[in-house]
């Protein structure tokens, strides 16, 4: 996998083996993934930041090196407090959002990094501003006579809400592009049981409601 990670393509054909082999392969994580792939303490695969589209191997020196040096990051208001903005961009950002690797610190959906402020901007666009004035206030006040005396509290911006949240398929799709497979679900995960137990146009009505929708049963088939 590592060997292969700016291929997509194959990346893709490693981590279906890795599911025909039951070995667990585990999507990105801002806190415990590498550059290259690697094996966590439960000895399940995590995937590698760099094998990321879009992220490059600069940011994940820059988020790994703060990460072993300051500890974890606990939300993703303190990874943009912490992480040099110079290496790790907003595209960055974007991407390493939509592949998932914020999941195990942050309470928002994905897509609300997309979601419209009064302003018109995007919460990523405003992240991205909190990010560099909180870091330029903090120099600031380093290189101040007074220290943090002067140092001037930043509010966190909220997040706003999502008016058109992503179907389970729109975010499946974007992980994909990103990462080359779906690690976090799979499209046909709703009409598991027909799948699995092969059942008939009508005992489908337990997936598909009263009314039976032929064509979409033709096509899952």
């Amino acid at each position: 996998l590592t060997v292969a990670k700016d291929d997509i393509k194959d990346v893709t054909k490693f981590m279906d083996e890795c599911k025909a082999l039951k070995i667990k392969a585990l999507g990105p994580d801002i806190n415990e993934s590498r550059l290259k792939f690697s094996v966590n303490r439960q000895g399940d695969i995590r995937f590698g930041l760099g094998a990321i589209a879009g992220v490059g191997e600069s940011a994940v020196a820059a988020i790994v090196n703060e990460r072993e040096k300051n500890g974890p990051y606990t939300s993703m208001f303190d990874f943009i407090e912490r992480i040099n903005l110079s290496n790790c961009n907003k595209k960055c950002i974007e991407n390493l959002a939509i592949s998932g690797a914020f999941d195990s610190i942050s309470k928002m959906n994905r897509e609300q990094i997309y979601a419209i402020n009064d302003k018109g901007e995007t919460f990523l666009d405003t992240l991205v501003i909190y990010g560099v004035t909180f870091q330029q206030d903090k120099a600031s006040s380093v290189n101040s006579l007074f220290g943090d005396c002067t140092s001037i509290e930043i509010a966190k911006p909220e997040i706003p809400k999502m008016e058109h949240p992503w179907s389970t398929l729109q975010k499946l799709n974007k992980e994909r592009e990103l990462i080359g497979i779906f690690i976090s679900g799979h499209p046909l995960d709703e009409y598991r049981v027909v799948l699995e137990s092969g059942n008939t146009a009508a005992e489908s009505r337990f997936c598909f409601g009263d009314e039976i929708d032929l064509e979409k049963c033709e096509r899952i088939r």
